[in-house]
């Protein structure tokens, strides 16, 4: 009888024990999904504050993306940032638009791209549309002139700004093709008005060769050839 009791006892401890495993496994996929649904918001609102807050061109938008992926949530590294920028920038379409899907996409996946996609096109979808309602008085409007003038120096400085931020980058790296990529890129637009597609098609297959050539070095180095 003590047998049998001891036996009972052994199997209700098994049954609680499998049941708390059972609830630990059930409690870890929630976490996980609480905690990518907060990502989720946090992408979201970030991109829509941003947007909301971006006069003057999509240009703008890259520091201030910068500013909070990179030194607020370090969700991203300088590197990859500069790299996302290129991306963008490089594809047709707004970059506001591009540099927000590539950003999303890095932190979240497909599902990260579609919603800063979504947070970036909803505050000039929204402002836009209030403005084409009352356009004329807008257009006719003094203090809205000046404001718009205000702005467009403002923009000049945060584009400025991102110029030098990305500047030093290339800088730091110590190479001499970068800076000439950059100089050459700069004085084809600026003087010759050149094409800016075959100029970043240029830049892109002069990057690719370059690469290319230091992997092949690296691997030769590695194998001792």
């Amino acid at each position: 009888m003590k047998n049998t009791g001891y036996t009972m006892d052994m199997k209700n401890t098994n049954t609680i024990n499998s049941e708390e495993t059972i609830c630990d496994i059930q409690k870890e996929p929630d976490i996980q999904t609480i905690q990518k649904k907060q990502k989720y918001l946090k992408l979201f609102f970030s991109t829509l504050q941003l947007s909301a807050c971006t006069f003057g061109g999509g240009f703008v938008i890259i520091p201030l993306l910068r500013r909070k992926f990179v030194e607020e949530l370090h969700w991203i590294d300088e590197q990859e940032m500069m790299d996302l920028t290129a991306i963008a920038q490089s594809s047709p379409g707004a970059i506001a638009v591009n540099a927000s899907i590539v950003v999303g996409y890095h932190v979240a996946g497909i599902p990260g791209a579609m919603i800063t996609v979504l947070g970036t096109i909803l505050p000039p979808l929204v402002i836009i549309s209030a403005i084409s309602f009352f356009y004329r008085e807008f257009r006719d409007n003094v203090i809205v002139n000046m404001a718009m003038t205000g702005m467009l120096a403002g923009v000049a400085a945060v584009i400025c700004d991102v110029v030098i931020t990305m500047g030093k980058e290339i800088f730091r790296r110590k190479r001499i093709l970068p800076l000439l990529v950059m100089s050459a890129s700069f004085a084809a637009v600026r003087f010759f008005h050149m094409n800016i597609i075959l100029v970043i098609l240029i830049c892109a297959a002069t990057g690719a060769a370059d690469t290319l050539y230091h992997n092949k070095n690296r691997l030769k180095r590695k194998g001792g050839f």
